[in-house]
């Protein structure tokens, strides 16, 4: 047993933070096996702001955006599922699960190319039951021209040929360079004023270790549905809708929660 699990097995399950601290953990190990970055413990402390005042639960906003996001990747000609080192150190039996049922290839994309990360990912992803894994053969990658980060480079059958583009745990440039070259974009983002979530097609503002089990439930629902079926649900769906909703919840959940830290004090 490493010192993170041991630190993971000393919290106990009735700590308030337990699954906070559970996913904190796994992100650490994730360094700890090349497949995060430095950077990507900072980016996951933020994510874990925002989940904060969001309730730390899946809101209503977030389970339409869920259902017109698996509806869109059943539409797809020719959808790929976009894997960083964050969304793999959290979910990637989930992530493996989404994309046999969607029939959405998985493709790992990175912004930081260190040194064995690909092949660490790819190793996590394997172990899980993934098959097909793009991305992974350099001297197969081709550029994005609208991109100058590692991210520019991309898998030809993958996320460049690709109609729709589902980007988890994403930054902005990629998002708003996809979007340009035509493809649709679907993200997971738990900040809903980000340039990711402003410029997606459809936008699931809630956490990824929550979203994604909820994608594959509603996979398995739709996947046999017709075509006419998935493209009503999508008609209805308004990503602007979504992301104003949202920020409505953020304000009136911390109104009360001040509220409530107020009778505590008085009390």
């Amino acid at each position: 047993m490493n010192s993170n699990e041991k630190q993971v097995e000393d919290v106990p399950i009735d700590h308030p933070r337990y699954l906070s601290l559970k996913h904190r953990h796994k992100i650490i190990e994730g360094l700890q096996n090349l497949v995060v970055t430095e950077a990507g413990l900072i980016a996951h402390g933020r994510g874990e702001c925002f989940d904060y005042i969001l309730g730390e639960k899946t809101n209503v906003f977030a389970k339409n955006a869920i259902e017109a996001a698996v509806a869109l990747l059943l539409l797809a000609k020719k959808p790929i599922i976009s894997v960083n080192g964050n969304s793999a150190a959290l979910c990637a039996k989930e992530l493996v699960k989404l994309s046999q049922y969607t029939k959405a290839p998985l493709e790992i994309n990175l912004f930081y190319g260190k040194e064995g990360r690909i092949k660490a990912i790819q190793k996590l992803l394997k172990r899980e039951g993934a098959l097909e894994i793009l991305g992974i053969e350099e001297d197969k990658m081709i550029e994005i021209k609208e991109l100058s980060s590692n991210r520019r480079r991309v898998d030809p059958d993958g996320i460049y040929s690709a109609d729709v583009v589902f980007v988890p745990l994403e930054d902005g440039d990629r998002t708003e360079a996809l979007k340009k070259l035509g493809k649709k974009v679907i993200a997971i983002d738990l900040n809903p004023l980000s340039r990711t979530s402003i410029w997606a097609d459809i936008t699931i503002i809630d956490n990824i270790v929550r979203a994604l089990p909820k994608m594959i439930k509603f996979s398995k629902e739709m996947r046999h549905k017709d075509q006419s079926f998935l493209t009503k649900i999508l008609v209805k769906y308004n990503n602007q809708k979504t992301i104003q909703t949202a920020l409505n919840f953020i304000i009136k959940y911390i109104k009360s929660q001040k509220r409530k830290a107020f009778e505590i004090v008085k009390n």
